[in-house]
């Protein structure tokens, strides 16, 4: 009787384990590329990574990962297979689709990049101090000022000022933009650029710990910088008593062809019935609506135009 219950006992823990076994392999582990720690978008990241995980009743596990920026996220999609999520502005990905710098013309993996939903768009912040005497971006001539390294932000920062008539004129300090608050705050520079939705966290840090302000755009300036317009509210950050006209870019999350249909429709379902929740957190997800489809300039993932369809949402002819 004792051989025949330890027969039994040990053929339970077998089924048990084997039980286990095939829970976990169901489990499906995507890799999410967004932006650096302390950014909007990060926490956008983080934010959609919760989401998934809790609506697809912990079948998709999404683990973020910091990224120096966008060039970096397309950069990396060549090589991270079938599980690897990033974001972009639309862009930069027809850049790598095209083979044009920074991007190798020769890596065809770009040419399988597919879209999967739209995340609220990139707003330029110009963050100055308000004892350095800078009213507007002329004023900005002879200062020390932060752009980070590699980030859409950075080059976007630097695009502007050769059309603003600034190229060579500002002294652009080489360090990472995480380190720009604390320098800020020492008197080591006078101001930074930064990407990201508002209220962008590191703006709101800054902001809260040393008297600033946002440089605003000109009709005129907008035009030049081929963006569109966006309007950040006054009240947005400590301090801020006005509104501040600035650009914005669209930015889409992607994935490849590698992804199997299954995960990139259960990505996209996730994401799309979370947002009103994540709204309830973020303020910047209330901006986010289908008609966003219409920035993207790659065809959509068969699985993510899935999800498009059951929900009877209108998707251009061209992304099919």
């Amino acid at each position: 009787m004792k051989m025949k219950l330890r027969s039994i006992a040990t053929l339970g823990a077998s089924l048990a384990l084997a039980f286990a076994t095939t829970v976990a392999s169901a489990e499906t582990r995507v890799t999410f590329k967004a932006a650096k720690a302390g950014t909007s978008y990060y926490q956008m990241a983080v934010q959609i990574g919760e989401t998934v995980k809790k609506t697809s009743a912990g079948d998709i596990i999404v683990t973020v990962e910091e990224s120096q920026g966008s060039v970096q996220n397309v950069m990396e999609s060549a090589a991270r297979g079938k599980h690897y999520m990033f974001t972009s502005p639309p862009s930069l990905v027809d850049k790598a689709v095209a083979g044009e710098k920074p991007f190798d013309p020769e890596e065809a993996t770009f040419k399988k990049i597919r879209a999967l939903f739209p995340i609220p768009s990139l707003t330029m912040h110009y963050v100055v101090r308000n004892d350095a005497g800078i009213k507007t971006f002329a004023d900005l001539a002879g200062k020390r000022f932060v752009t980070g390294k590699g980030s859409f932000g950075a080059a976007e920062a630097a695009r502007n000022f050769k059309l603003f008539g600034l190229e060579g004129k500002i002294d652009v300090i080489d360090i990472e933009l995480s380190g720009a608050g604390a320098a800020m705050k020492n008197r080591q520079v006078d101001g930074f650029a930064t990407a990201g939705s508002w209220p962008a966290p590191n703006v709101v840090e800054v902001a809260a710990s040393s008297p600033v302000h946002l440089l605003s755009m000109s009709d005129e300036q907008i035009k030049e910088t081929g963006h569109s317009r966006m309007v950040i509210p006054k009240g947005t950050y400590p301090g801020m008593t006005e509104d501040i006209v600035t650009t914005s870019l669209p930015v889409i999350s992607y994935a490849l062809t590698d992804m199997d249909d299954a995960t990139a429709y259960q990505l996209t379902r996730s994401y799309w019935q979370g947002l009103a929740e994540m709204a309830k957190t973020n303020p910047w997800w209330s901006g986010v609506l289908p008609s966003l489809l219409d920035n993207i300039t790659v065809k959509l993932h068969p699985g993510a135009l899935k999800y498009y369809t059951e929900a009877g949402i209108a998707v251009p002819d061209r992304l099919k």
